[in-house]
């Protein structure tokens, strides 16, 4: 668990968990085998009931699912907050999941997802997807959920570093269950999609502008064809004086 996605999530808990008025909260972390840390440090507090979920024992897991797209073991509307950080690039049918943690989340209940925006091939057993904002908006809007807060590679402050990758960056939904019951798919005979707002849904977060490494690289090849041309007239300037 590297430390933007771990900023990202305590933020969410400063901002969104701490103004919940539930007197014990349930949290369910999906994909929560401890590597190089969890989440769980972060709602440590005795008023959190916190339950790990994965797919196999191990560091920070409470239950073991039989089947990662059918949650028999779990009761719908059951967790006041379900989260997942780092584990939808790992999951093939990643939508599935989305469908079963949308089942059990209570009305009015939180969904938190964390998932890479850029990052290099890492297999954990498999490596099967990238997220931008509007891709997460997108999977809110299938399940009917509304939609709090998106963004990608954002911070609080430019100034604050950590939140910020070129090489890792990361994508952040924050959604709200505006309903009771088994999950809700989007009317698609009437939808229309109509592009959001991302200054809006990124709060009070602010981008970086800066060249990133996609730029750099397109920069480094015209420079490079621009140089060869350069070379190849001035080779025929010289034939022809």
């Amino acid at each position: 668990m590297h430390k933007s996605s771990m900023l990202r999530m305590k933020w969410f808990a400063d901002n969104y968990v701490a103004k919940l008025n539930v007197n014990k909260i349930k949290i369910l972390d999906v994909g929560s085998f401890g590597v190089n840390g969890s989440y769980k440090e972060i709602f440590n507090d005795e008023k959190f009931e916190y339950i790990g979920l994965d797919m196999e024992e191990g560091p920070n897991v409470d239950m073991v699912l039989k089947n990662p797209y059918n949650w028999s073991e779990l009761e719908t509307d059951e967790y006041d907050i379900v989260i997942s950080g780092q584990a939808f690039e790992h999951i093939e049918f990643f939508w599935v999941t989305m469908s079963e943690m949308t089942r059990v989340l209570k009305k009015d209940g939180l969904l938190c997802i964390i998932v890479p925006n850029s990052e290099v091939e890492h297999r954990y057993p498999v490596d099967c997807y990238r997220f931008y904002s509007d891709g997460l908006v997108a999977l809110s809007r299938y399940f009917s959920l509304e939609t709090l807060h998106a963004h990608t590679n954002c911070a609080p402050l430019l100034e604050y570093a950590d939140w910020f990758s070129e090489i890792r960056a990361d994508s952040m939904l924050v959604a709200k269950k505006p309903y009771r019951g088994k999950t809700q798919i989007v009317n698609l005979k009437t939808y229309s999609c109509v592009p959001s707002n991302q200054e809006i849904l990124r709060t009070s977060l602010v981008r970086k502008s800066s060249i990133n490494r996609f730029s750099i690289y397109y920069i480094n090849i015209k420079f490079k064809n621009l140089s060869r041309m350069l070379s190849h007239l001035n080779f025929i300037r010289k034939q022809i004086v």
